[in-house]
């Protein structure tokens, strides 16, 4: 997920999310660790590791103009929390592992997350954004689960989540706006700006 330029099409709308991205090495250590899950469930939607991120919010499709509006509106208020640490790690799912929709990777102690969470919502709300009622529960998605998944495989799935132990701590640098586009083997996602936390 490397940073693009600024100056795209302006006119063309772009499919847009505000993530925290983690290192290239996290997210092989994390393929590395979750691969028994693969294994037990290979019709699972495994998200492909280039594409691990933690979502703050999800923005739908909008032109480029607002991609720059948001990165001048979020300078100010991302930039007045400092540089951070979280630890990631712990399996789960939503609704929950008996009935998995989507498998999770989860952040620890997060409480600075939900602060920056907090603002960052509060600026998507005054640019006329809805504001998310839910509480944030950062995460990573492993995968998605579809219909047509075999209960076995799902029990299977269980099984070796169970089994999986990852740890690791990352560092929290900068509040990203992202554009995810379609391609054949699903999204591509691409960093249009770095918004930075203030230096710890």
């Amino acid at each position: 997920m490397s940073p693009s330029s600024w100056s795209v099409t302006r006119a063309a709308p772009v499919r847009l999310f505000l993530a925290l991205n983690i290192p290239v090495s996290a997210r092989e250590r994390i393929r590395d660790a979750t691969a028994p899950l693969r294994a037990a469930a290979p019709r699972v939607s495994w998200t492909p590791q280039d594409r691990l991120h933690v979502t703050l919010k999800f923005l739908g499709e909008q032109t480029t103009d607002v991609a720059q509006a948001l990165r001048e509106a979020l300078t100010e208020p991302v930039g007045r929390h400092r540089e951070t640490s979280v630890a990631i790690g712990g399996l789960g799912a939503f609704p929950n592992l008996l009935r998995p929709r989507v498998v999770w990777m989860g952040v620890r102690d997060p409480h600075r997350l939900e602060l920056l969470q907090h603002d960052v919502e509060m600026v998507c709300g005054q640019l006329g954004f809805p504001v998310e009622g839910r509480a944030f529960r950062p995460h990573l998605t492993l995968a998605r689960v579809r219909d047509a998944v075999p209960d076995p495989e799902i029990s299977a799935l269980r099984t070796a989540a169970r089994l999986v132990r990852f740890e690791e701590t990352i560092a929290v640098t900068s509040v990203d706006v992202m554009r995810s586009a379609p391609g054949p083997s699903g999204p591509h996602y691409t960093v249009l700006g770095a918004v930075p936390l203030r230096a710890a």
